[in-house]
């Protein structure tokens, strides 16, 4: 009995994966961090990874939702802090307040790094304009 169970254990030990003393998907010293901007209305709307001294924050996704405005708009949302510089996306504004505009889901595999430790890294949306009631921007990573 004693073999057998001293079997199971190793096995079961064998197929965990490399981080399970950590978060799953996450480096074993890592610790998960999320960012979030609330809903906001017709104003820049900014998600932060928020590092701690002597760490280095990584962004692993974003989310970026919204619905229209009065007039269709185009804006830059941006990520910056980044090891390697600043990352900008395009994003359309509809015309039309009750609408729904495109979403921008992105997974950054492997996740990235900020550019030092200590350095926050920040997903801004721009304004959408008039009639705009609606947007948000949540992001996802971890800091080691």
């Amino acid at each position: 009995m004693k073999r057998l169970m001293f079997a199971l254990l190793a096995l079961a030990l064998s197929v965990l994966p490399a981080n399970a003393g950590g978060e799953l998907g996450y480096p074993t010293d890592a610790f998960p961090l999320t960012g979030a901007s609330g809903t906001v209305a017709n104003a820049s709307a900014a998600a932060t990874l928020t590092a701690t001294a002597g760490h280095k924050v990584y962004i692993c996704g974003l989310v970026i939702t919204s619905t229209g405005s009065t007039a269709a708009a185009v804006v830059a949302p941006t990520v910056t802090g980044l090891t390697g510089g600043t990352l900008t996306f395009a994003y359309a504004s509809v015309a039309g307040v009750t609408l729904q505009n495109p979403t921008i889901s992105h997974s950054f595999i492997p996740c990235v790094p900020a550019s030092a430790a200590g350095t926050n890294i920040v997903i801004t949306l721009p304004a959408l304009g008039a009639g705009n009631t609606n947007a948000t921007v949540n992001a996802w990573g971890f800091v080691q």
